[in-house]
Order: structure tokens, then sequence, then C-alpha cells
């Protein structure tokens, strides 16, 4: 069978790399791309890299625009996503690359978001342990799917096998980010001009204000089956000058009595089947080069018996496992296809 599918904000970062994706699916047919202000231009105009959708020209982005397609990618800002929800209720499968449905906590939500909250959707990363299993079970049956917030799911990985062992503190996590300014998204800010941002290091968000903080604390909760309350994170991402990636150093407190070889087999038998989460040999560690263009995400693990801490490093493409091939990734489990298809483990070297 071949689905149809409609991405909006297909100008943009995220919807540029939900096309490419998409482009390779066998079982998918590209039938509407659609933008706000770019409607009337060629897709190509905007992303020239999309060679085989030369043929398709943008769209507005309404709900009868949208609607009559077998799944719909809405790859738009926080907050405008809702607006087009409950207006596509006949569409078997929709997929929302924005915020509007991952938080659970509408408190959450009008501290970190603002506006209108929305219902939650299924969370689109797989690989993510919650107290009944993983979350690919709940995405094999789901027809609402929020996908994951890139820095929040890069965190939300490298501790959830520690959180669910119950091998770290989650009351003591501290994480710095690396990040690439693809993951602000593709709307002019003069402070991620390339003039501002190359040949230095920028933070942002700095002391507890980053959107996907709640998001991360909702994830670790699940693995936990305890509560959000429960997960206190200082979180601070730095602007870097590479145009993809995230390398996220995360670390959290040792839990009394708990050994060195208790602590890796946590991680080791959390992720020993998964394709797209990898663990590193013991002393190694990623780097963002390794998983440009791939839907994989390395983790490095590193027990500091000095500070009593385990140190996870994890590096992902930001523009794919950090949303578009998380999208695609949770798309083929909820159509029932095999949960790789037209994604890659291989990244782009050199």
């Amino acid at each position: 069978m071949t689905y149809s599918v409609a991405v909006s904000g297909a100008s943009g970062y995220a919807g540029g790399e939900i096309l490419r994706l998409l482009a390779a699916h066998p079982d998918i047919e590209i039938r509407t791309v659609t933008a706000h202000s770019n409607a009337g231009q060629p897709l190509t105009a905007h992303q020239p890299h999309l060679r085989s959708l030369a043929h398709l020209e943008l769209q507005p982005t309404t709900p009868e625009v949208l609607s009559g397609h077998d799944i719909v990618f809405l790859a738009l800002p926080h907050g405008q996503s809702g607006q087009y929800t409950d207006a596509l209720d006949d569409t078997a499968l929709v997929i929302d690359a924005g915020a509007d449905h991952r938080l659970t906590s509408q408190e959450a939500w009008d501290q970190f978001y603002g506006g209108d909250f929305h219902d939650p959707w299924a969370y689109g990363v797989p690989e993510l342990l919650t107290g009944d299993g993983k979350l690919r079970e709940q995405l094999r049956s789901a027809r609402r799917i929020a996908a994951p917030g890139c820095n929040a799911s890069t965190v939300s990985l490298s501790l959830a096998p520690g959180v669910a062992a119950r091998v770290i503190d989650p009351a003591d996590i501290v994480s710095v980010l690396a990040v690439g300014p693809s993951g602000a998204g593709k709307s002019l800010k003069p402070h991620l001009l390339g003039s501002e941002i190359l040949g230095t290091a920028n933070p942002y968000a700095v002391g507890g204000t980053h959107r996907h903080i709640p998001e991360i604390r909702q994830a670790l909760a699940a693995a936990s089956s305890g509560s959000a309350e429960d997960i206190r994170i200082s979180f601070t991402p730095v602007i870097v000058p590479m145009s993809r990636g995230i390398l996220a150093t995360s670390s959290a407190p040792i839990v009394d009595g708990v050994t060195d070889a208790q602590i890796r087999d946590a991680w080791e038998s959390a992720y020993a089947d998964e394709a797209f989460v990898q663990l590193l040999p013991e002393g190694s560690f990623p780097r963002t080069a390794d998983v440009l263009g791939a839907n994989t995400a390395l983790l490095g693990l590193a027990i500091d018996r000095a500070a009593n801490r385990v140190v996870v490093v994890a590096a992902v493409d930001n523009l794919v496992k950090g949303t578009a091939g998380a999208a695609i990734q949770s798309m083929n489990l909820a159509l029932g296809l095999p949960e790789g298809r037209a994604l890659t483990m291989n990244g782009v070297a050199p």
C-alpha cells in the first residue's frame, strides 16, 4: 500500500528534513507541501537539495489543503500546530514536529510556552523506557504522534536507563549541550547569523528557562514510574558553529551501594537490541560528525567515582534522530511497517 502524505512547514529545516527522508520511503507518496508566506513558490526555491521533489509547489497551510491525505506532518513553529489538529479529525495519522502536543502538564505548558494548551499525544521516541517497557509499544497503535524536542530526547535517552534501573539519583542532573543553530529553525534571527556564531560558543536559555526542561522531566519521570517533581535538572545549551548536531554531556549522582557493573549493565541492557540508540564500548565517546545525516544516537558512558557521578555523552543529528527521523520511525511503527524503513544508521563522513 502507498500512503499519501502532506507536509506543512515544508520550507523550514524540520519540514525539509522530513521530506528528504520521506523521498526515499517506498511506501510514501509526497502529494502536498505547504508553507505560509512562501506559498505559491517552488519547493526547490527553499529546499534546493530536494531534487527528486522539484515538481512540487508550496501550497497555503490551511485545513482544507492538508485534509484528504493518509498522513499529515506538521512542521510548524511552536504554538501553531494546535489550530490545525482539530480540523484533521478525518486524517488517519497526524504527526506534529512542534511542541503543541508533547507535554502532559498544562502548568508546565503555561510556564514554558504559554497560549492554548492541547491534549498530549503519543511521544515519538520508540526507544525511551517507561514503567511498562518502551514507548515503542504505545506508538504501534498511535494515530496522533508528537515528535520530540531534539535536546529533550537526547538527554532523556542518555539518562533513562539509569533512572529506570535506579542506579542514579534524578534529583541532581546536570546537562550541558553543544548544539547547532538549525535547531532554532530557519526564521531570520540576528543572534544566529554566521557573523555572530562563527568562531564563538554562545550559551542561551541559562538558569532553567529552556523549553525542553519540562519535556525531559516528563520523560524521565515515565522511566522511573515517578513524578516529574522528583526530577531536577540544571540544563545549559550552548550554540556552537556547526549547522547540525547535538553533543550532550549529562551527569547524575550514583546511588549508594551501586557497583560499576550494575551501572554499565543498566545502559547495555536498555539498548542492546536497539538499532538507532547504541552504547559505545567502555572508554569510547561519540562525536557529532559520527551521526551526521543518520537516525542514530551514540552514547558514551563514564563512571566518575571521584565525583560519585555517572557521565553520559550523547551525539545526535538534531534534524534526524532529534526530529524528522524520530517522526518517521514513529510513523513506521504506527503503520505496521519495518521500524527502520527509509532511515539509516550510517552517518556521512568526512
